[in-house]
Order: C-alpha cells, then sequence, then structure tokens
C-alpha cells in the first residue's frame, strides 16, 4: 500500500515543523508578551506615580488647615505667593493672616531667604516694638538689602549708630527754629507752587495725577528741611528733576531685592544686569547731588556767611555737631542721614494723601463735614470781616491743629491704606510671641500694618467703613494706640515726624478741599504699587472743580451762629 499520510508527518518533517513553529513563536508572539509585559510596568509605575502625587496633594491641603498656605515639596509656599504677586499682595497677606488668627509661618525654599513669620496681632507689635525691643532690631537681611541706598541712615540703623542718630534727630525735631522752617517752607509751597498749579488744570480744564504732584510738594518739602535746598520739583510744567527721578528709581530697584533671593540680586549686582544696573546708575545721581549740597554747605559754613548761621536744616544742624571722637562726621555720614530722611518724609504724607482723596470721593458726607469744620474755625476769626474768603485765604497754625475731624479722617485712611503696608525685624535671641509663636534667633518677623486695618478683631464689624467718627470723642481726636495703628510706628522708633506729618497733610488736604472739588477721573484703575510705600499703581488721574460760593457762605454762616 502506497504510503498517503503527508509528508509534513513524516518524522523528518515533523522535527522540521516543530523547528519551524517555535520559530514563529519566537518571532511573533514573544514580543507581544515582552510589549504586554512593559505596558503592565508602566501601569504599575504610572498608579505608584498617582498615589504619590495624591499622597502630596492630601498632605498639603492638611499643611494648609494647619498652616495656612498649601506647602510643596522643595518649593514650600511660593506658588501661593506667586498668586499674590500677581494679584494684590496686601490683600493677599490679610486674608491669609484672618484665616490664621493673626500669626502665620511662611515657608519657602530651604535654600531661600523667604521664611519668616508674618503676624497683625497687637499683643505681638508691642512685644517686639516694645516690651522685647532689644531683641527685635532692623536685623543683617534688610539692613544689606537696602545699604546701598540707604546706607547707615537712621531707617537702616540699629544699635547705637540708631540711638546716637535719634537722639541728635530728635531734639532737633523738637527745636523751635526746625517748627518754624517747617512750617515756613510749607506755606510757600502750598501758596506760590501748588495752589497755582491746581489752578491752572482747571482753567485748561484737564485732568492732572494728584499722587505724581503731592509727591513734588512733599520731595521740594522734605529736601528744604533735610538739606536747606529747593528742588523745584512743584512747578508749572512740572518739570523733570534729575536728582528727583534718581531718588524715585533707587527706591523701586532696592524693592525688587526683597522679592528676590540674595544670592540672585548679589549675582545681578557684580555683574552689573538688570534691575541692579538701573539701581547703581540711580544711587549715582543720588550721590552727586548730596555730594554738591554737602561741599556747598561746607563752604558757605567756612565763609562764615550770615545766611548759614540762621539755617536750621538738617545737613546744616549735623555739619555744625561733633562725633563721639570730637572730629566732623564723614561726608558719607551726612549724605545717609540726609537720604533717609528725604525718604521718610517725601513718601509717607504724599502716599497718604493720595488715598485720603480718593476715599473722600467715594464719602461725599465726610468731605461736606470736612469743609464744615473749616469754615467753623475760620469763621471764629476777630477780624473775620475783613477777610475774603476766596483763594487769598491763608490758614493759621492754631487753625490747623483744631481741626479735629480732618484729624480723624486722615488716621481713617491711614489705617486702611497705611504708607508703609509692612515692615521688617530680625529675633537676634530665641523668644516666644504672647500668642504663642516660638520664635528662634535668626528668624525674620514681618508686621503687616496694612492686615491690621482690616481686621474685625481690632476694629470691629464696620472696619470695612471709612467712619473718622470712630477716631473722636465728643468731638475731640483721640488717637489708638501705636501697636493697634501702627502707621507711624511705636516704641522707641516711634516716627520723630509724626506731629510734622499730620500738619502737613492737615495743612495740604484744608488748602484743596477749601477751594476744590477732586472727582477722580472715571474708570481709573486704583490698586496698590509693590514699594517700599504703597504708592497707587497707576497714579490718581482727577478733575479739580471751583467750591461753590455758595456752600462756603453756607457753611460760614452756620460757623457764626
Amino acid at each position: 500500500m502506497t504510503n498517503t499520510t503527508p509528508q509534513y508527518y513524516t518524522s523528518k518533517h515533523t522535527n522540521t515543523m516543530h523547528s519551524h513553529i517555535p520559530f514563529h513563536y519566537n518571532a511573533m508572539t514573544k514580543p507581544r508578551t515582552l510589549n504586554l509585559t512593559f505596558f503592565m510596568q508602566d501601569i504599575q509605575i504610572f498608579e505608584i506615580f498617582l498615589a504619590v502625587l495624591v499622597f502630596l496633594l492630601i498632605h498639603s491641603l492638611r499643611q494648609k488647615r494647619h498652616h495656612g498656605l498649601v506647602v510643596w515639596p522643595v518649593l514650600g509656599m511660593v506658588p501661593s505667593l506667586v498668586t499674590g504677586l500677581r494679584t494684590n499682595l496686601y490683600e493677599w497677606i490679610t486674608e491669609v493672616l484672618k484665616r490664621q488668627n493673626g500669626t502665620f509661618r511662611f515657608k519657602g525654599p530651604s535654600f531661600s531667604n523667604l521664611n519668616c513669620i508674618v503676624t497683625a496681632d497687637p499683643r505681638n507689635l508691642e512685644h517686639l516694638l516694645k516690651t522685647k525691643f532689644p531683641l527685635f532690631p532692623k536685623g543683617g537681611y534688610f539692613r544689606n538689602t537696602v545699604r546701598d541706598l540707604l546706607g547707615e541712615g537712621i531707617f537702616n540703623a540699629d544699635d547705637d549708630t540708631w540711638q546716637k542718630q535719634r537722639k541728635i534727630a530728635s531734639i532737633e525735631f523738637h527745636s523751635t527754629k526746625f517748627r518754624q522752617l517747617t512750617t515756613e517752607s510749607l506755606f510757600e509751597l502750598v501758596h506760590y507752587r501748588l495752589l497755582p498749579v491746581l489752578e491752572a488744570s482747571v482753567r485748561k480744564s484737564v485732568a492732572i495725577d494728584l499722587q505724581d504732584i503731592l509727591l513734588r510738594l512733599t520731595f521740594d518739602n522734605v529736601c528744604m528741611i533735610a538739606f536747606g535746598v529747593d528742588p523745584g520739583c512743584l512747578r508749572l510744567g512740572l518739570p523733570e528733576i534729575p536728582f528727583a527721578k534718581a531718588f524715585e528709581d533707587a527706591t523701586e530697584a532696592t524693592v525688587f531685592r526683597f522679592v528676590t533671593p540674595t544670592c540672585v540680586w548679589k549675582a545681578m549686582r557684580l555683574l552689573n544686569l538688570g534691575v541692579e544696573r538701573k539701581l547703581k546708575k540711580s544711587i549715582k545721581g543720588v550721590d552727586e547731588f548730596a555730594e554738591n549740597v554737602i561741599r556747598t554747605r561746607k563752604k558757605e559754613l567756612s565763609l562764615q556767611c550770615e545766611d548759614t548761621k540762621n539755617r536750621s536744616d538738617l545737613l546744616t544742624m549735623f555739619m555744625r555737631l561733633k562725633d563721639e571722637n570730637g572730629r566732623a562726621y564723614s561726608d558719607k555720614f551726612l549724605r545717609d542721614i540726609c537720604v533717609n530722611f528725604i525718604l521718610a518724609g517725601r513718601d509717607t504724607s504724599s502716599v497718604a494723601l493720595s488715598w485720603f482723596f480718593w476715599l473722600l470721593e467715594q464719602n461725599p458726607e465726610v468731605e461736606e463735614n470736612i469743609l464744615a469744620e473749616i469754615c467753623r474755625l475760620v469763621s471764629q476769626r476777630n477780624d473775620i470781616k475783613r477777610e475774603e474768603f476766596d483763594n487769598s485765604l491763608r490758614f493759621r497754625p492754631e487753625e490747623i491743629k483744631k481741626m479735629d475731624y480732618l484729624h480723624a479722617a486722615l488716621s481713617e485712611a491711614l489705617r486702611l491704606y497705611p504708607s508703609v503696608p509692612v515692615d521688617h525685624k530680625e529675633v537676634v535671641k530665641d523668644d516666644t510671641f504672647p500668642d504663642g509663636t516660638v520664635l528662634k534667633k535668626g528668624t525674620k518677623v514681618i508686621y503687616a500694618i496694612y492686615a491690621m486695618g482690616r481686621m474685625e478683631s481690632i476694629w470691629g464689624k464696620d472696619w470695612k467703613e471709612f467712619k473718622p467718627e470712630r477716631w473722636l470723642r465728643d468731638g475731640r481726636f483721640m488717637s489708638e494706640s501705636a501697636y493697634k495703628f501702627t502707621a507711624f510706628n511705636g516704641g522707641p522708633r516711634l516716627c520723630l515726624g509724626k506731629d510734622f506729618a499730620y500738619y502737613q497733610m492737615k495743612y495740604a488736604a484744608a488748602s484743596i478741599i477749601f477751594r476744590y472739588r477732586v472727582k477722580v477721573v472715571e474708570n481709573h484703575p486704583v490698586e496698590p504699587k509693590l514699594a517700599l510705600t504703597m504708592y497707587m499703581k497707576h497714579g490718581l488721574k482727577v478733575n479739580l472743580y471751583r467750591r461753590d460760593v455758595a456752600q462756603i457762605h453756607r457753611h460760614l454762616e452756620e460757623g457764626f451762629k
């Protein structure tokens, strides 16, 4: 019988087929198995990654409940800070503090300089500004950050250097000659500079940046007080003054350092790049101005000019003094003194007035009450019948001091928009705040003055309201604790120029309100700028309208009654 079995079942072919079958399996099936294996491994890795991510997210959210902000691995709270910087940083800090009962610990990357305690608790402020004052100096971090601009001046100094400058300046600030200089220079600037500039805008029916004009007013005023020199910023045409521009650029560039890792801005300074290049150039402009003034004043003093004998500005006063070794103060020391006082005197009053006039437009009843107070006080003059109540009216110092309602309204503006929104201290010895916050040596402490004015626990449920009446008792102004209202600091570092600042603001505000209605340009954006002081980011564009004479006479008639 013929063998009909297919050849592929023969042992030879069978072996051959067996050898082929594994061949096809290896070539096609095995890679699929390997791909499946790798796919399963990928799924496992993804699941592990997802599990870790979910764990970190849950952990971070739990940290938020405890610390007030999400704490991310490596980055700490920086992502949340970036969110605050992109909106309104001061409001962002306020909301965090409200959630954390007034104090929270900000955690930055371990390699950064952003770790600090932030507080708005009056108990803590009294502790660091007064009770344990020696334990909370400005500190090395702050001094190093602003040294290029402020040098060793009073606002950047600690310990003996600060005490020496403070003592001398305090004596001068309370001298009769200095008070006379401040009032007379302000009188001239308001009536021969400010009012003509404002009147020009009314005649031309053009909008003006009131913040810019007020900055020019206070800059000229403080330069006359500190240097005995009038830069002439506030003039018709509003000229650009190199020293004023250099000073403004220097302060803005210095702020950049506080939101930049120290190693970064120091590297930029070394390489003369970016903002540091701008800072170097602007400080050179400030120094050149100061050096010229100091050189000229020294020459005048050496010649015993009659004019210098009657000078009472800070520069001349310090030039007449000797240091503890009996030597004249160095030009560098004199420069630092004057630049520090210009920084304090220029921005604080003008910025406060800008926010005041913005708030006033939203609260016309407050404006009406201020106008009524002004007219009532003026109507009490003995020579009232011989006075004409028009643009020629000059307020007397005693009248300004009696404007309690205006004083209260300015304080209320400072409560809501303090000129210095945050300030900085550094712990030099382990300590504990009254609220239980543990402070280790070297810890940076930020006290949030802006946030304090918005705390219901401090000001009550009506804290949002612009309410001058909260400062009045039987019609008289009553100040609050410096640790509740910290616009002028507190304790041994209480602002030396507080009384003058109020006088300056009241005189300028009364002079404007008596003559004009200030209306903010429609749809003009108003928000704070991130700076050492609370500038309005876009200025304050306003239109001025002459005050209705009938309104003035109505209030005067009421004052006569």
